[in-house]
């Protein structure tokens, strides 16, 4: 960081100042001072020129109040940010609470507690409370609304201090005898601090300050020391918290007046004075120092008594009160950033988060990737690469380099032992260096490679990639690196400072002020310079002739590196080798070399940009950005002050390019005097910079040839050809079209094509811009027909630029004129407009290749009729099938399969049906294998069904119907196999032979016999049971008996109790109590009947049989009725008796017989319901 002086208010009447508090939201600073001065300040910093943001604005006061109240001297004062209130108190001990009114302060509360005088107040974190202590030991904690939340005497105790935690659970007492007691947030005493900074030390001491930092800004590093205590006497300690037992113990050798952390706590600033060795008078001086006690920066202040410091909010000022003055003092924070191709790289904290924000911003599309890095210390920046530098998450003290191109992408990491105080990088190498040793890493990374090439290129290391060097060493270019890191700790008493390097050049500097010069890449120790100082900050021009040294005091010099003399292997005359030259500036804090010329660099002093060339310097800028880069005469600035306040959202408008005298002089040249004198001007001082605007100039009037020699000085040899096509043209207005174009004036260029009536030209301009939108207009526009090729590309280019922006309806449009059915169907897809990817699978042509690929898009959306008809159409039935069976529609897939011979069907159909049948939807596995014309597995699965009804006692007629079905199944599979046979045999056979080996084939591959020879069986039982009941209650009774007696051959279908109940039933009906006795004693003797159902139906016998003699009113032979001569006769399936006729109707179905005269009465068979032939 470098710090300045910036301002100096004098304070009316010569009235000593005596504290100070600067509001960090709202930027109002509070000073009180004697006779009951206290002034409100504001110092405003708005400007309209970009260029003149931040600190290189005028900061005038906006607003200067005196407030009037107090009597005598202000002691203390202090800002509540939250609720924009400000207390004061003073010697009285009266207190007074202001607040802001239409833009003035006034008195809201007054107290007084009229016995001892307040020596600290201090508001916690969130604003809500405030504690007051007085040097009585009254402690008094109150809210922001004035209330009085307790209040406590600490008897025997003076108090001096007090500071609230960040969480606001404890509150620090500083007592008068220099002890900090710890307390809770109720008052509650928990322990005495142990002070660990004051030992070996004598005499009283007192507590300057004590300002634990809240966290407001995040922390530099996770578990970061932030609460600081200091001493009059210069000692101070930071702790990371109330009762840490390795606190960072500091001596300022100062008599300390006033502490305060910056905004962020990466800052301390400690106030005071200091007696200088060769005066007897003191001197006013802030010193800055690090959480971790590094020091920073010190900052001499006139004037005779200092009295207090207060920082700005966004930590770029500080305010400080001395004697009857207010001085301010600009800070040039050295903020973690860097420049690469474009790219803008800068680090802040957040209060949310441990780690750093590391923004990686690339300028030119406004583009910014966020990476977070944990302890990260320094970023560095050179070419399209960056370096962060960072503590290893481990324990132990390792350290990590992370090598990132420019969007933050991680290629390369190298973990190191020595700790990166300083590092340099350049095209190819990375130097870190700890104070003992440097570390070189010559790194690779082929822009071409993919992640993982970069990888393997990272495995394959080669000796001498990383090596290794002590600063006391010497050495000689050999392969004395090594990567020992045990020699790296060596102490040294002259410890590394600073480093640069360049491609070919290392800079060392070092604490006494002597710099060691190494050549790159074979480390080889050159020479050695003495500086009168310790250099600060390095930096080599670009051929490495020329060194600036920046010291700690923002002091500049440069040094000639340019060996005059040859070398000589001892140290005698390489002190004085280096030519040091009487240039010097002052208030240097950043500096910047020209990429492209060695006597060109750019210096920022204070507010003020000078741009040096040959150590002259040019008229100064206003400016207070950070330099980017300087090249072609061009330089690139960046207001990392302004960023860094709203570090989430950087704006364009804050990276400034500035222009240097001889741009700007040699471009006014050309514009008001004329390209020859502009010629001559540029001959004295050339630059490839100034070569391209002549030759640019030139070529605007078309002064070829002075165009040529320019772009010849320049070495652009595409200029050169563009100057030799203009030669070759006849047409003026030709040249200056095509010099339109040049320019980037495509309108005016357009326009001039179209009047000299070249649409051809003006087209193909276009295309090369690809403004495809114009290329259509100009298309259209034509007289005549147009290519319709070129047509064709323009619609389908303007179809692309919609598509890429996810416009697919617009796209649609033009890909239909462009006749792109590939991206056609891409549109129709993304706007699910499925009607015209129908469409377009209509129109394609059979086996289009984007056939496939539209059943795809189907298939996703579960289209599957549309897809198969896409995949048929492209000769993919496997696709079809495939997709069938992903979308469950197993019937198509079935069917598919059958239609294309396809092997796989059988396991498809045994998938689908085990699919159907864990589901319970047992019909539509029957009908899956009916469609399949897998009639045996249909017709066990109906038979499974039917008998399940049965046992459930259903309605008998649906139990025959299901019956009836799986009969029907039987019957397609007895004509399959049939028909198999004949295809096999081809008509070689007879009839006979074709039955015969049907039945055979049957035999062999039916497993239940069952199934196949008596499938009509069930359907019979359950026809002749309805059969019965019909005739029963249609009053044939006799007819029912002997129905119902038939169905006696049915006891394995339906339960024997039910037919010979109906049995009993219709034989008493009938008035045949013989057959009716032999159905009472079939029931009494079944075994599935219970006790109960048994003795009732032996009373309903008893009660039957007591009435009426158990004989038939009719002879008849029970058992031998349905035999006839030949064996047993047909029963007919109209009446259910016996057919004694020769001749007789069969149904050609189910094979079952009837009466001819009964059959006629019915159009189809009452069993199996197919139509009587």
């Amino acid at each position: 960081m470098f710090i300045y002086l910036s301002k100096k208010i004098a304070i009316p009447n010569n009235i000593h100042l005596r504290c100070i508090s600067w509001n960090k939201d709202q930027g109002f600073i509070a000073c009180g001072g004697d006779d009951g001065l206290l002034r409100v300040l504001k110092l405003e910093s708005q400007t309209d020129d970009a260029k003149l943001k931040g600190l290189a604005a005028p900061s005038n006061l906006s607003m200067n109040q005196t407030l009037e109240g107090h009597s005598g001297a202000v002691q203390v004062v202090t800002w509540n940010e939250q609720y924009e209130k400000l207390t004061t108190s003073d010697q009285n001990g009266l207190i007074i609470v202001w607040m802001l009114y239409k833009g003035a302060w006034y008195e809201e509360m007054i107290n007084n507690r009229n016995k001892s005088v307040v020596r600290s107040m201090s508001w916690n974190a969130d604003g809500q409370k405030i504690c007051i202590v007085y040097e009585d030991g009254a402690v008094i904690v109150g809210s922001v609304d004035g209330n009085r939340i307790w209040g406590k005497e600490l008897k025997g105790n003076q108090l001096a201090h007090v500071a609230w935690s960040p969480d606001s659970k404890i509150l620090l007492f500083g007592m008068a005898n220099g002890e900090v007691h710890i307390y809770d947030n109720q008052g509650n005493f928990i322990m005495k601090m142990t002070i660990s900074c004051l030992t070996n030390t004598t005499g009283a001491v007192s507590i300057a300050g004590i300002h634990w930092y809240a966290g407001s800004g995040g922390y530099v590093e996770p578990d970061c020391p932030c609460l600081a205590i200091c001493f009059d006497n210069g000692r101070c300690q930071i702790m990371r918290y109330e009762n840490d037992e390795n606190p960072v113990c500091i001596d300022a050798m100062m008599n300390v007046v006033s502490i305060q952390w910056n905004h962020c706590g990466s800052v301390l600033a400690v106030a005071g004075s200091l007696k200088a060795s060769n005066m007897d008078k003191e001197v006013n001086v802030v010193q800055f120092y690090t959480p971790f006690g590094e020091h920073l920066r010190t900052l001499k202040v006139p004037g005779k008594q200092i009295s207090g410091v207060a920082w700005e909010g966004g930590g770029l000022r500080i305010g400080l009160p001395v004697d009857n003055y207010m001085y301010f003092a600009n800070i040039r924070p050295d903020y973690k950033w860097g420049y690469c191709c474009s790219t803008v790289v800068y680090a802040y904290t957040k209060p949310e988060r441990q780690e750093y924000c590391v923004v990686f911003w690339e300028t030119k599309n406004n583009e910014k990737f966020v990476k977070y890095v944990k302890s990260l210390m320094s970023i560095t920046t050179s070419g399209d690469f960056c370096i962060l530098a960072s503590k290893a998450d481990d324990t132990q003290p390792q350290y990590v380099l992370i090598l990132c191109n420019s969007i933050g992408t991680p290629l390369d990491t190298k973990y190191i032992d020595i700790e990166p105080q300083f590092v340099t990088m350049t095209r190819t190498h990375i130097i870190a260096a700890s104070k003992e040793a440097f570390y070189l890493w010559q790194y690779r990374v082929a822009k071409k490679l993919t992640a993982l090439e970069i990888n393997q290129v990272t495995r394959t290391k080669k000796e001498g990639r990383e090596r290794l060097y002590h600063i006391d060493s010497n050495p000689s270019g050999a392969n004395d690196g090594g990567q020992d890191f045990a020699k790296a700790f060596t102490p040294t008493r002259d410890p590394i400072c600073c480093i640069t390097a360049t491609e070919k050049t290392l800079i060392v500097g070092r604490e006494s002020g002597t710099l060691h010069k190494y050549s790159l890449p074979n480390v080889v120790l050159i020479q050695k310079y003495t500086l009168n100082n310790r250099a600060h900050y390095l930096s080599l021009n670009c051929n490495s002739s020329r060194l600036a040294i920046v010291d700690i005091a923002g002091v500049l010099t440069l040094l000639d590196l340019e060996v005059r003399s040859s070398v000589d292997d001892g140290t005698g005359n390489q002190a004085s080798a280096g030519d040091t030259s009487k240039f010097e500036r002052k208030d240097v804090w950043d500096l910047q070399w020209a990429n492209d010329n060695p006597d060109l660099f750019a210096v920022m002093e204070k507010t003020r940009m000078y741009v040096f060339r040959n150590q002259d310097p040019e008229e100064p800028i206003q400016t207070s950005g950070y330099i980017c880069n300087f090249e072609d005469l061009e330089i690139k600035s960046v207001l990392l002050d302004e960023i860094m306040k709203e570090p989430e959202k950087p704006n364009k408008d804050n990276l400034i390019n500035f222009e240097i005298r001889s741009l700007r002089d040699s471009r006014a040249l050309i514009e008001k005097v004329g390209i020859e004198d502009a010629s001559q001007f540029i001959e004295d001082n050339p630059h490839p910079r100034l070569w391209r605007l002549l030759a640019e100039a030139a070529l605007q009037k078309l002064d070829l040839k002075t165009a040529e020699q320019a772009f010849v000085r320049c070495k652009d040899y595409q200029g050169i050809e563009f100057v030799k096509r203009l030669g070759n043209l006849q047409s003026e207005p030709m040249k200056q079209a095509e010099v339109a174009a040049y320019f980037g004036r495509f309108e005016e260029a357009d326009r001039m094509y179209l009047d000299m009536d070249r649409r051809d030209l003006a087209i193909s301009l276009r295309i090369k811009l690809g403004d495809w939108f114009k290329v259509l207009g100009l298309l259209k526009s034509g007289s005549g027909d147009c290519d319709d090729a070129l047509l064709e590309q323009a619609n389908n280019a303007i179809g692309d630029y919609f598509a890429d922006r996810q416009k697919w309806a617009n796209a649609v449009q033009y890909y239909l004129q462009g006749r792109n059915q590939e991206r056609l169907a891409e549109c129709y897809y993304m706007l699910e407009d499925y009607d015209g990817l129908e469409k377009l699978t209509t129109v394609l042509p059979e086996n289009h290749k984007l056939l496939p690929e539209i059943g795809q898009m189907f298939a996703t959306v579960g289209m599957c009729e549309q897809a198969v008809n896409a995949y048929l159409k492209c000769n993919q039935p496997k696709a079809a099938v495939d997709t069938c069976v992903h979308l469950n529609q197993w019937n198509k897939a079935v069917e598919l399969a059958r239609t294309h011979n396809m092997k796989e069907i059988k396991s498809l159909l045994s998938k689908y049906a085990s699919h159907l049948l864990e589901k319970n939807k047992t019909l539509e596995a029957v009908e899956l294998y009916r469609k399949a014309h897998h009639f045996l597995d249909a017709a066990k699965l109906m038979f499974k069904i039917a008998d399940e009804e049965a046992k459930k006692r259903s309605r008998p007629l649906r139990v025959k119907k299901l019956y009836v079905l799986a009969a029907h199944l039987v019957e397609n599979y007895h004509e399959q196999v049939k028909m198999s046979q004949q295809s096999k045999a081809k008509g070689k056979k007879s009839e006979a032979k074709f039955a015969l080996a049907g039945l055979l084939e049957e035999d062999a591959n039916s497993s239940d016999s069952r199934f196949v020879d008596n499938a009509w069986r069930g359907a019979e039982a359950y026809h002749f049971f309805l059969l019965a009941q019909r005739q029963l209650y249609g009053g044939y009774m006799e007819n029912a008996m002997r129905t119902a007696l038939h169905l006696r051959e049915y006891e394995d279908v339906i339960p024997a109790v039910e037919i010979y109940s109906l049995l009993a039933i219709c034989s008493v009906a009938s008035r045949a109590f013989g057959t009716c006795s032999q159905a009472f004693i079939k029931l009494e003797s079944l075994e599935s009947l219970d006790p109960e159902q048994r003795q009732l139906y032996e009373d309903l016998a008893l009660e039957i049989f007591t009435k009426h003699s158990p004989k038939d009113s009719r002879m008849m032979e029970l058992g031998t009725s349905s035999d006839g001569p030949e064996g047993k006769l047909p029963t007919c399936i109209v009446t259910g008796l016996p057919i004694q006729e020769y001749a007789f109707w069969m149904c050609s179905v189910c094979k079952h017989c009837a009466v001819e005269q009964e059959i006629s009465k019915y159009n189809s068979c009452p069993l199996c319901h197919s139509p009587v032939v």
